[in-house]
């Protein structure tokens, strides 16, 4: 079989297994799930066979024209090169692990039929964005994930939290989708064509009209899908959605899109040094602004899920000083472990029945009740902190090289100014990760209190994946920097000694000061639990408790809201603790700026609409109506009042005939 037609069956095969889950969720609900697994699974190995046939050489292109369009034609185009082919194998294994991790999460879920048959679709989406070579077609498969996304998040649509969540998502991507479609018909306008390729030649010949206006145009809809500044505040609402769906959606479809759509439209990017410096800000202020958020947080999929957005602005930042092999690197590392993480997460959440940090802190002996969590997650945490040897180290450790090398003037067409943008907010970002990375376990695994509830061992479907995803997470930097050079236009990914050692530096002061902070908060949490007793000495047990640390344990309902004392993030933001915690109020800005502008314009409307238009219309039928009411009066049934109406009728029309002619 050529690779051709294995490529189409990569986004095929999981089309065709969601609409097989939905056609027979009802009917034969024992296939269901293998319809879940299998056609994800195999569409992984094909990717695989397919990225071993590219093999990071020369791109795979067939095109042919779906129809006559009578102007820029439309093609089912591919286009896969290195990026594409790693890309697609990320993309099939992460939606192949939360496919299985789901048979036993959502293993008493009525609606699991349609959730496995929208992730599947979700997949196969994304599929066709990652192999499209026509920009037409990517936008098929870009929508098509907006709408994924709109459903998955509000899976739990009996919560108003899950409704306003997905509703909230649904609306900041068309946000951004808008510009972004008039940016690809401007785009298309100027090369003629849709097909990726024709363009980058185009560009390449100067052949570009309006370079910076396009780019500004497509960055809005990049930001408004991969969550940058200033549309991400729908990405942390999102975790009302099931945890699997978190995991995809943030390690391998939906925010991977607007990054993987700037690395192939890189030349676009770079013919316009305004959008590199736009690119580079948008870039830097995510990175700073999600770690100082993540801080904060006490939902654990929040943190995770403001740790993606800065994640996501490692990658732009590569892209704005002109390295797109740094910034897919970074893609692939991040995919593997940020799976895990939201997945081990999953894995917490079903132990103990919370999200809250604050809660698990307050739990004693978590770590042993969910071990392949907790060995699991710690390699991945490890990984996001870019501590050496774990892929992430690799990965960030590459993008910080390339800013170093734009900002020292050594990178073509780039201005200085991104470089040193994506520098040093790329460093600050390192040490925010390190210290959030730390808080998170800390919090989690290092409680004191009452022990943590048992139920049981984790589903195997669940611990197995976590295990599969650990590999990457801990190797795939180390492959990619020794064994596949070549597949990222042969750039070298090797990271300079000056930004290895500074990142690194400031990645573990960032995790030590964590953990000082979280021993003096901790020590001081016990002393306030020493004076309670103190206060209090006929309280049975009192002292055991206090002597073990901080272990007041609040009722079940109070545990997820209460404050920890023990939380570092508290000591390290001082003042700014609580701006940060609520996302430095974008929302509130964004409810006062346009919110409540456009439902006071509709309340308006409303208004008009019924008491001004209405009450024409109510005053047009009143007048037909009076007239009806009064002719039907008149139909009293007696003949002879027919007549002397009709003889006055008369008498009255000869009278009108002679004034006529008199007056002629």
């Amino acid at each position: 079989m050529t690779t051709t037609t294995l490529a189409v069956l990569v986004p095929l095969l999981p089309f065709l297994g969601a609409a097989a889950g939905l056609l027979l969720g009802r009917t034969a609900p024992g296939f269901v799930r293998p319809l879940a697994v299998l056609p994800p699974l195999t569409a992984f190995a094909l990717a695989v066979v397919v990225a071993v046939r590219q093999d990071g050489g020369r791109a795979i292109d067939a095109a042919t024209e779906l129809t006559p369009t009578g102007s820029v034609p439309i093609e089912l185009a591919l286009h896969i090169d290195g990026f594409a082919a790693l890309v697609a194998v990320l993309v099939g294994l992460v939606a192949t692990c939360v496919q299985i991790y789901s048979t036993a999460y959502l293993r008493d879920d009525p609606r699991y039929p349609s959730y496995a048959a929208l992730v599947s679709l979700f997949t196969s989406a994304m599929l066709l964005v990652v192999y499209s070579g026509d920009l037409m077609v990517l936008l098929v498969g870009w929508e098509i994930m907006g709408i994924c996304s709109y459903f998955l998040v509000g899976h739990y649509w009996e919560t108003p939290e899950a409704r306003a969540a997905s509703l909230k998502a649904f609306l900041v991507t068309k946000l951004g989708d808008v510009p972004f479609l008039i940016g690809l018909f401007a785009l298309a306008t100027d090369a003629g064509s849709f097909q990726i390729t024709k363009i980058l030649g185009t560009v390449a010949s100067g052949g570009l009209d309006h370079p910076t206006l396009v780019a500004l145009l497509l960055l809005a809809g990049v930001a408004g899908k991969s969550a940058q500044f200033p549309l991400h505040t729908w990405l942390p609402d999102a975790m009302a959605g099931p945890t699997p769906v978190s995991a995809l959606i943030h390690a391998a479809t939906m925010v991977a899109a607007g990054v993987y759509f700037i690395a192939r439209l890189l030349p676009v990017f770079e013919a316009s040094s305004a959008a590199l410096v736009v690119l580079a800000v948008m870039a830097a202020v995510t990175m700073t602004g999600s770690g100082l958020a993540a801080l904060a947080q006490d939902d654990i999929k929040r943190v995770l899920a403001y740790s993606t957005m800065g994640q996501l602005g490692y990658m732009t930042g590569a892209l704005a000083v002109g390295d797109r092999g740094a910034a897919v690197f970074h893609l692939l590392t991040h995919g593997a472990f940020k799976a895990l993480l939201f997945l081990a997460a999953g894995v917490i959440i079903h132990a103990v029945g919370t999200n809250s940090l604050a809660a698990m802190s307050r739990m004693g002996n978590l770590r042993d009740r969910v071990p392949d969590a907790y060995w699991t997650m710690t390699v991945a945490l490890l990984s996001l902190a870019a501590i050496p040897p774990f892929s992430g180290f690799f990965s960030k450790e590459s993008v910080l090289g390339a800013a170093e090398h734009a900002s020292t003037g050594h990178a073509e067409g780039i201005p200085d100014a991104a470089g040193w943008t994506v520098l040093v907010a790329g460093l600050v970002s390192a040490l925010l990760t390190a210290a959030y990375a730390t808080r998170l376990w800390l919090l989690a695994f290092r409680g004191r209190g009452v022990e943590a509830p048992d139920h049981g061992r984790q589903p195997v479907a669940m611990t197995a994946v976590l295990w599969v995803l650990a590999v990457p997470s801990l190797a795939l930097g180390g492959l990619a920097y020794g064994r596949l050079p070549g597949w990222f236009d042969g750039h070298d990914l090797n990271p300079t000694l000056t930004t290895s050692v500074l990142g690194t530096g400031v990645a573990l002061a960032g995790g030590l000061v964590t953990y000082g902070a979280w021993r003096h908060t901790t020590a001081l949490a016990a002393r306030v639990s020493l004076g309670a007793v103190a206060a209090h000495p006929d309280a049975d047990g009192g002292l055991a408790e206090a002597e073990a640390g901080a272990t007041h344990t609040p009722a079940h309902g109070d545990m997820a809201t209460a404050p920890d004392p023990a939380d570092p993030g508290r000591l390290l933001l001082g003042p700014l603790h609580r701006h940060a915690a609520a996302g430095f109020h974008l929302d509130a800005l964004y409810t006062a700026l346009f919110v409540r502008p456009v439902l006071a314009g509709a309340t308006l409307v409303r208004f008009l609409d019924r008491e001004v238009v209405d009450t024409y219309v109510r005053g047009a039928s009143a007048v037909p109506r009076l007239l009806g009411g009064a002719v039907r009066r008149a139909q009293t049934g007696n003949v002879q009042t027919y007549v002397s109406a009709l003889l006055a009728g008369t008498v009255v029309l000869v009278v009108a005939v002679l004034l006529v002619a008199t007056g002629a």
